[in-house]
């Protein structure tokens, strides 16, 4: 047997977000082939085997991977659109071009969105594809190859609609499945690509896509699909007061009233948004932990509201943090809603004393693990979990002065990442992806844009 190859970190401040907040102002950390064998404080133990790396991290902070608990990957084709409208028009001005999607178009808007959240920390990454236009291609293998191929753990939130225009929904008919379809195609998903496994590199959650969109029938049959297969349930909900509406008219209750009577509520779902929720919608999610995708920037964008994040966490409900799609957060990066999250949430009414630095740091690590399910495995700094961790340099111009280097994180400018590991392998270096060319990607993003924009210019 091949004996384990070991990386050894050294001389950095780690923030390890475990139970206890564990961190060291210098310390180490030593990866064990795909695995985290031990950290500390002080330098390595000596005298260790087969080491075939020593990194010296002077002047870094160590943290967990980020975590992303919420994104449309397509949608980066169709950034700085609709700058200026809420949900519901700024989805009737984009559905038109959504529907034109093709499998070169959701590839290349895979490796954009991915590339961008990797390049600033991310190592698990979600999405929630949910447009299919027939005859569009194989889209949920495009997006598993995209994030196979740049090396970052994924959860496809395999999505669908089949409320068309003529059905009172607002995405064209020709975008939509019917319900047969979508469960099929849905269980097709999971059976090739859903990895059970403790390090999954893949897994599947069934996730259609909200209230007005998809039909109370759907919306139960998908949540009896994936527990029969075993899988998480995805889907948006109380994300705008538009929203809330549109769920006492139709269904004579709000969002997660609706939710909990199709089977949509419990440990092994996760929802985006969760923007308006009064205080039994609040105990509802914390009585069946069901966790919230928390995407600060993308609510701002469209001016959703300010999520009740504080109340939330108090509440015990898991949180984490998500980018949203692309063309609600056009910076596409997930640290940004590290800082984000915590000042938007003292805005609301706890001001001061809504987050942390430390709060905000574990929502978009250890909080987007456990909404994944998968805080076991990943999350945090702890022996045995998977080495997926991040090398923030902190003695820049932009951090130097600031002595709290969690604070600094969250607080200062982006901080640039010198190293990012998935499974003990690095796959950025210098701020810089190592699995794929960036400037390749930029020029077949342009190109897949252009693209999309002059079919829907067609009609």
């Amino acid at each position: 047997m091949e004996a384990v190859r070991r990386t050894v970190i050294e001389n950095c401040a780690i923030a390890t977000v475990d139970a206890k907040d564990t961190e060291y102002a210098s310390g180490h950390l030593v990866l064990a082939g795909r695995r985290i064998e031990s950290l500390g404080a002080g330098r390595a133990p000596e005298g260790l085997e087969n080491v075939v790396r020593r990194i010296d991290a002077t002047g870094h902070l160590a943290t967990p991977g980020l975590v992303n608990t919420h994104h449309h990957f397509y949608q980066w084709l169709t950034r700085g659109l609709a700058t200026d409208r809420n949900l519901f028009d700024w989805l009737v001005a984009l559905y038109p071009a959504w529907a034109r999607l093709d499998e070169p178009m959701v590839h290349a808007a895979a490796r954009g969105s991915l590339a961008m959240m990797v390049r600033g920390g991310v190592t698990t990454a979600a999405d929630h594809h949910y447009v299919f236009p027939r005859g569009s291609g194989d889209l949920s293998g495009a997006l598993v190859q995209a994030a196979r191929d740049l090396g970052v753990r994924f959860t496809l939130a395999r999505g669908s609609m089949d409320l068309g225009e003529k059905d009172g929904g607002l995405p064209p008919d020709f975008a939509v499945e019917t319900i047969e379809d979508a469960l099929a195609a849905t269980e097709e998903t999971v059976r090739r690509h859903h990895d059970p496994s403790f390090d999954a590199m893949t897994r599947v959650a069934v996730a259609p896509c909200s209230p007005f969109s998809v039909s109370t029938e759907l919306m139960r049959r998908s949540a009896e699909l994936a527990r029969g297969l075993g899988v998480r349930l995805h889907t948006h909900g109380s994300e705008t007061v538009e929203e809330v509406k549109f769920c006492h008219e139709r269904f004579g209750r709000g969002p997660t009233d609706y939710f909990e009577s199709t089977g949509w509520l419990g440990e092994d779902v996760w929802m985006a948004h969760c923007v308006h929720m009064d205080d039994s919608d609040v105990a509802a999610f914390a009585r069946t932990g069901t966790g919230v995708a928390h995407c600060p920037s993308s609510n701002a964008r469209l001016a959703a509201g300010i999520a009740r994040v504080p109340d939330l966490l108090a509440a015990g409900v898991p949180v984490g943090l998500g980018v949203d799609g692309t063309a609600s957060n056009e910076s596409g990066e997930l640290h940004t809603e590290l800082r984000n999250a915590l000042l938007v949430a003292r805005l609301g009414p706890h001001r001061e004393a809504a987050l942390t630095v430390r709060q905000a740091l574990r929502l978009g690590t250890h909080g987007g693990a456990r909404v994944l399910g998968r805080a076991a495995e990943t999350g945090s700094l702890e022996p045995g979990k998977l080495a997926d961790l991040v090398l923030w340099r902190m003695d820049t111009l932009a951090h130097a002065s600031v002595a709290d280097p969690v604070a600094a994180l969250v607080l200062g400018a982006p901080a640039p990442v010198t190293a990012s590991f998935v499974n003990g392998r690095q796959i950025v270096e210098g701020g810089r992806l190592r699995t794929a060319d960036e400037d390749e990607i930029a020029r077949t993003t342009r190109a897949q844009a252009r693209r999309l924009a002059e079919i829907a210019a067609r009609g």
